[in-house]
């Protein structure tokens, strides 16, 4: 990645500025990481290593530290290597075993493994306690929409300027670490809970993902997506890409796959994604005029301030007609034998009627689209 000129020029430059701290926006190998401390004589840490150290920062609850302390712990048993003198000495093996015992290395991996074991079993069940509370939403019911977006794109001011909530928001990255839900009150004198959630941010590593998938799970279940682009940020296409990837790779219903990305069809959106343009007080009068007449196919969009509170009226009739259309009435063949898809559609919808045969149950099922893309795409029922 970088040649040993370049190391002596940076080397030279650590040391005549009294550089304390190195940051590469590259992955590090171990050995890397170690040759360049060694080299420049200062603590160097890659891109991941300073998104941890963010969200060290940033966590306040119990959850949000618990995901921090694994993501954290899973990228530090990657650098555990043979390194230093201390990871070379051996302990003494039991009498009757013989031979060298634990190295210092091999308990620390150890050690490591335990604490991250223990740490999944805690948020497996803040997963199930996460899973009774969205039953028991289920059953009031008030419909989820779920606030996503690039990382300061301005979620948690939105989240604030639609539920009058007080949420910690900043001009910063990762603001939100931990899940916050509100009820929010609609036009039409419906109630639904808005939900916001961590930021995304490019080349995420995938440990980092998994980490706060119990945290992302509260928008795999939402009836609506609002996806909250900083209309201001000139690389802002690319952070859309971004944050839909994620998605995709999360299998949010209504995005794209990956692979369709890539192909340029991020614009084939359904029902269940509205795309939010914030931060429109901070374009000049061209740029607001531009983004008034740009139309995406297949995909209405609102254009607000969260700042200012320009636009958010709006916002909140789109979203009151997408949850007015959000039902649909499908016909479902389910083998008898699969007791499991049966139950899952009983508990998610409401069967309107049923007629068995020998080999399957025939319903007519009321659905949200969310529900009939998540029956869809976990059943593989069409």
């Amino acid at each position: 990645m970088l040649g040993r000129g370049t190391v002596a020029r940076f080397a030279e430059a650590v040391r005549d500025n009294d550089v304390g701290l190195v940051v590469i926006d590259a992955p590090l190998s171990p050995v890397q990481q170690r040759n360049l401390e060694k080299s420049w004589q200062t603590k160097v840490i890659d891109r991941t290593g300073l998104i941890l150290e963010i969200f060290g920062e940033r966590a306040r609850t119990h959850e949000g530290r618990l995901q921090v302390e694994l993501a954290a712990l899973t990228y530090q048993r990657s650098r555990l290597v043979r390194s230093w003198t201390h990871l070379e000495r051996q302990r003494g093996g039991f009498g009757f075993l013989g031979g060298p015992g634990e190295s210092q290395l091999e308990i620390d991996r150890r050690l490591i493994g335990e604490r991250i074991a223990r740490l999944k079993r805690e948020i497996e069940t803040i997963k199930r306690t996460r899973s009774l509370h969205r039953e028991a939403r289920r059953r009031v019911p008030y419909p989820v929409v779920a606030l996503v977006g690039y990382t300061n794109a301005g979620k948690s001011t939105l989240f604030n300027r639609l539920t009058g909530a007080g949420t910690p928001a900043g001009d910063m990255l990762f603001a939100t670490l931990d899940p916050t839900m509100r009820r929010l009150d609609l036009p039409s004198g419906r109630k639904a809970i808005l939900s916001d959630t961590v930021g995304f941010i490019s080349d995420l590593p995938t440990h980092l993902v998994a980490a706060f998938r119990a945290t992302l799970e509260e928008v795999t279940e939402a009836e609506l997506i609002l996806h909250v682009r900083d209309a201001h940020h000139p690389d802002g296409a690319a952070q859309r890409e971004d944050v839909l990837a994620v998605l995709a790779d999360l299998g949010t219903v209504g995005v794209p796959a990956r692979s369709e990305i890539a192909r340029g069809w991020g614009e084939r959106l359904d029902g269940g994604l509205i795309e939010v343009m914030n931060k429109i007080d901070l374009l000049d009068p061209a740029a607001r005029d531009s983004l008034t007449n740009q139309s995406l196919r297949n995909l209405e969009r609102a254009n607000v301030s969260a700042a200012t509170g320009e636009g958010c009226e709006a916002l909140l009739q789109l979203i009151d007609r997408r949850l007015d259309h959000a039902d649909r009435i499908v016909r479902l063949d389910v083998p008898l034998a699969d007791g499991r898809t049966l139950a899952w559609i009983y508990r998610h919808g409401e069967v309107l009627g049923r007629r068995d045969d020998e080999r399957a149950a025939h319903l007519a099922v009321r659905l949200s689209e969310a529900d009939l893309g998540r029956l869809r795409h976990r059943q593989r029922l069409h």
